[in-house]
């Protein structure tokens, strides 16, 4: 059902890792290395893809698009550098984070770096004869969300040391933590391509929801992903106790010693391997997983109501959009 897609995101992918390589060299070689290192290992380059889509459904070409496509998935490796020194994750992609390899310091700074060049990269825009004033608009998208993305880490950070948080929360959590940079990557598109302010505003509501869904989909691979297909450790939501949509659930349906045993487990680092599949199987026996996934088809549907609203130029960008659209509720990875 995705060939088409994937050959598509396949295509991009070269297109957009050739640039980000190109506009990522410098010295000192090892800071280079440390900011290149989770790119080069692979990565699903969505927020591009979506990116390029928005800009082609408005009638805008995928050549253009190509720099503000490397800029969100460069700012989208800035913020898995940092977060995996704020969870203390060992591995992503398959390989060791880059503060595993390099050290804290040095993936601190490699992220900094990445941040930076995701402005460099939408800086070149003009070279493409992008007209200065969309320039400055995708420049103001990527600030928001970056402002933005920052706002919902500390929402993710704070809500681990809560037992009461809501689904409510929980929304406004991921909506900010996800789907800002999926929305910007829709904006930004849109604007670069000539889109009117209907089809910006309704190209990003698109993407807000699917970025719901996107996350809603992470929550429960991490409960019972595959990590050899992952690339990253399964159940570590549970250990770093993680508010994911599945133990909000849990802990509002579980009894009240069950509920106890789950939040003993929860955010204990020292928790054994045999300790984090009890409390899996605790979040699993309440249907979290069958709620989350109904919940993430109801975003999937609702983002397919805003495309629908934008007047669209490249009908194949559209069919790609709403396979994009289907896909991250099904992945695996």
């Amino acid at each position: 059902m995705y060939e088409e897609l994937l050959r598509y995101a396949e295509h991009v992918r070269s297109k957009v890792d050739k640039f980000m390589l190109e506009i990522l060299r410098g010295e000192p070689k090892t800071l280079y290395d440390a900011s290149t290192h989770l790119i080069r290992a692979g990565g699903k380059r969505l927020r591009p893809l979506l990116l390029i889509l928005s800009c082609r459904v408005v009638g805008g070409s995928e050549d253009i698009a190509i720099p503000a496509a490397a800029a969100v998935e460069i700012f989208h490796n800035f913020t898995l550098v940092h977060d995996d020194i704020i969870d203390r994750d060992e591995f992503r992609r398959g390989v060791p984070t880059v503060h595993t390899k390099w050290g804290v310091d040095t993936a601190i700074l490699a992220g900094d770096l990445l941040f930076a060049k995701a402005f460099d990269a939408l800086c070149r825009l003009p070279e493409l004869g992008v007209p200065p004033e969309r320039v400055v608009k995708a420049v103001k998208l990527l600030t928001w969300a970056s402002v933005t993305v920052a706002e919902g880490q500390m929402l993710d950070m704070e809500f681990e040391k809560r037992v009461d948080v809501t689904e409510s929360e929980y929304m406004g959590m991921i909506e900010k933590k996800t789907a800002a940079l999926f929305m910007a990557s829709s904006g930004i598109g849109a604007v670069i391509g000539g889109g009117s302010e209907d089809d910006i505003r309704n190209l990003m509501e698109f993407s807000r929801h699917m970025g719901i869904a996107f996350q809603i989909r992470d929550d429960i691979l991490g409960l019972v992903g595959d990590e050899r297909v992952l690339g990253k450790p399964v159940l570590s939501d549970i250990r770093e106790g993680k508010r994911t949509i599945l133990v909000i659930y849990a802990l509002s349906k579980l009894d009240e010693e069950n509920k106890k045993r789950l939040l003993r487990i929860l955010g204990n680092r020292n928790a054994s391997i045999e300790e984090l599949r009890e409390a899996a199987e605790l979040i699993k026996s309440t249907g979290a997983i069958e709620y989350a996934e109904k919940l993430a088809e109801e975003h999937v549907s609702k983002s397919l109501s805003y495309l629908d609203r934008v007047k669209v130029v490249d009908e194949h960008a559209k069919h790609l959009l709403k396979l994009l659209n289907s896909f991250v509720t099904r992945r695996r990875y």
